[in-house]
């Protein structure tokens, strides 16, 4: 029956108001007030009174016009009670939900401004120049705001110096991964070879320079630093690229690679070595490690020059850092080779024991005793056969295997990485998991294996894997199978056939997905490790996740622990690790050899360049290796077959 003068309906104030009372305690006495104010109004109903007793509705007793109604005190309650009530807790909810809805709308209210105020339409097309390379219409659009009074912030002049230093270097980036060159070919008109508009870069570039200096407002950074690195060393002075390095140490800014570079390659480039080998000291002084290019850059100035030690050195030093080269790389140490100043060097006679001890102490593969041997190079690609013998003068590569304590030491760190702190607890349980079930011979990266050579997941793919694994395994044991969350669940994973898969692998106690948001590459990588197993993939973990990892111990754990794979109508074919080191190595006998990237040992031989003397004998047996990860890894590997 409807409630006169009003909305509500007797049988919902019935349902409501206990419920209410029971969930709610402190709205139970403003909804009373609320109700028995409403029905004692004479806009209400002669016909029906509120008992506050009940809660309910009921007919009136008496008067019809005055409904009986019973004054009720609230009971006291102190103010802790009170802060503790459902209502209050949802009110303090709903206001820090309201400041932080304040709080973004005013961030995004600040954004929209500054889009729309002249700064932020400069700093959009300054972006713009950026992505497309083109500097004359940046330096446009900075002449056109300098002369309106429009004010300038670092990224403008960062973006503008930038802009300005692109011409400097062929490996400067426009932060998409585009090179000077690439931009020029996608934009007509970044005319890079233009050599009127590089001079009238570098000259804009000092003039924007000598602004920001006279500017209180801005404070120089790294980036502009560094840019102005590059257009010092296009105008010729590296001396000057260098001193701004040095400026940065000075005011309290660590170099970056990409600060060195200017300073480094313009050296080499006019054959200043000693300058060079400054900059190389300054840059290990202050924790900056050279990649390849840089390497490359020094070797080649080193070997022009003929300074011998200095080859020496830094071909161990990419041994160290970069193990194989590629092909630009390769060229160079091949025309050291057969070139006149490394014909030169050389002892005829030494210490057979101290060569040998020298080789013991660095774990296998080199010696570090300097150029042995005398008379010109033969110098030749070469390839290896599967036990690591070189096909061009019968050498046999040695394996250098990894100490146990480096595995372990590599296992510790891994867990100080920020994305191992950041899911400290899924990780927790993850080992705990592993504790448990483990320990297992292998290791499968399953979205790598169910996705290769495929255009859908397939499930019965990693299943083949899992049984070629199990039959050459020392232990018959299944292999761990890491895959994430979302594809266990979702629809490919649904079909009857998978799911039994599925099933199968959860009952075997050998399959763990990985929680939503996770990244499974750490989960298998980090089960790998702590197993001292095999890993299944065909992944080449170079992406910058794997960068973090650094190139000391994880290039030659990777080499000694993936193991990759080929499908074709018969199954499977693992190729496990090889059993010689895939890295530059110096025999005792004074023969060189350095692996290239021409090649993956998959699908095509990787080449190696072969550098022996002709007056040398090469050595067949080669050198025993170091001491073994671990004897049983050594013998797992063996045992496994291609």
């Amino acid at each position: 029956m409807p409630l006169m003068g009003g909305t509500l309906r007797a049988p919902s104030l019935y349902l409501i108001i206990p419920f209410l009372h029971h969930r709610y305690p402190s709205l139970r006495l403003r909804l009373l007030g609320h109700s028995i104010k409403h029905f004692s109004s004479p806009a209400s109903s002669t016909n029906f009174a509120v008992s506050p007793q009940r809660h309910s509705v009921e007919h009136p007793v008496g008067n019809p016009t005055k409904p009986r109604t019973k004054q009720i005190k609230p009971p006291k309650r102190n103010q802790t009670e009170l802060a503790q009530t459902p209502l209050n807790i949802m009110n303090s909810r709903s206001l820090d939900a309201a400041v932080k809805e304040k709080k973004a709308k005013s961030v995004k209210q600040k954004r929209r401004e500054f889009h729309e105020s002249p700064a932020g339409l400069l700093q959009r097309g300054l972006d713009q120049c950026s992505k497309r390379g083109n500097t004359v219409r940046a330096l446009e659009l900075y002449d056109s705001a300098v002369a309106d009074g429009i004010p300038l912030s670092i990224s403008h002049y960062n973006c503008l110096l930038y802009l300005c230093s692109l011409p400097s270097s062929p490996g400067v980036s426009n932060g998409q991964g585009d090179s000077a060159c690439d931009v020029a070919l996608k934009d007509p008109e970044a005319k890079f070879n233009d050599s009127e508009v590089s001079k009238m870069a570098v000259e804009r570039g000092f003039e924007i320079y000598k602004r920001i200096c006279e500017d209180p407002d801005v404070e120089p950074n790294e980036a502009t630093l560094t840019s102005m690195a590059r257009l010092a060393a296009m105008k010729g002075a590296p001396h000057l690229a260098f001193d701004l390095v040095k400026q940065m140490v000075k005011m309290g800014m660590p170099p970056k690679l990409r600060s060195y570079g200017p300073a480094l390659y313009g050296f080499c480039d006019k054959l200043n070595v000693d300058m060079a080998h400054e900059v190389e000291t300054h840059m290990d002084t202050h924790g900056v490690i050279p990649e390849e290019a840089e390497l490359a850059a020094l070797l080649r100035a080193y070997a022009i020059k003929g300074r011998a030690h200095h080859v020496y050195r830094l071909l161990h030093r990419i041994r160290t850092l970069i193990r194989q080269v590629s092909e630009p790389t390769a060229e160079i140490i091949q025309s050291w080779f057969q070139s006149d100043a490394a014909a030169a060097v050389g002892a005829s006679k030494w210490d057979i024991q101290k060569i040998k001890q020298g080789i013991v102490q660095g774990g296998g593969g080199w010696h570090g005793q300097g150029w042995l041997g005398t008379g010109q190079w033969r110098v030749e690609r070469s390839v290896m056969s599967e036990d690591g013998v070189c096909k061009n003068c019968r050498e046999k590569l040695v394996c250098i295997d990894i100490d146990p304590s480096e595995t372990e030491g590599f296992a510790r760190s891994l867990m100080d990485l920020p994305y191992f702190k950041k899911n400290r607890y899924e990780f927790s349980r993850f080992k705990e998991w592993l504790k448990k079930n483990g320990p297992f011979d292998a290791v499968i990266d399953a979205a790598n294996v169910g996705l290769c050579n495929q255009r859908e997941f397939d499930f019965y793919q990693i299943n083949s894997v899992i049984k070629r694994i199990m039959e050459v395994s020392p232990s018959k044991k299944m292999p761990l199978v890491i895959l994430h969350e979302r594809r266990v669940y979702d629809e490919t994973a649904a079909a009857p056939k998978n799911r039994q898969l599925i099933e199968s692998w959860k009952r075997a106690n050998c399959l763990y997905y990985t929680p939503k948001g996770s990244n499974d590459d750490w989960y298998w990588l980090y089960a790998a490790v702590c197993n001292k197993c095999l890993l299944v993939t065909n992944d080449e973990m170079r992406d910058h996740l794997f960068q973090l990892l650094g190139t000391s111990f994880f290039p030659r754990w990777k080499e000694k622990h993936q193991v990759r794979m080929t499908f074709s109508h018969r199954g499977p074919t693992l190729h496990m690790p090889p059993p010689y080191s895939i890295v530059i190595q110096e025999s005792e006998s004074g023969s060189w050899h350095i692996p290239t990237t021409t090649g993956d040992d998959l699908e095509t031989p990787r080449q190696w360049i072969c550098a022996t003397r002709e007056t040398t004998k090469a050595v067949a047996g080669g050198i025993t290796s170091a001491k073994s990860d671990t004897d049983n890894m050594k013998r797992r590997t063996q045992r496994f077959v291609s």
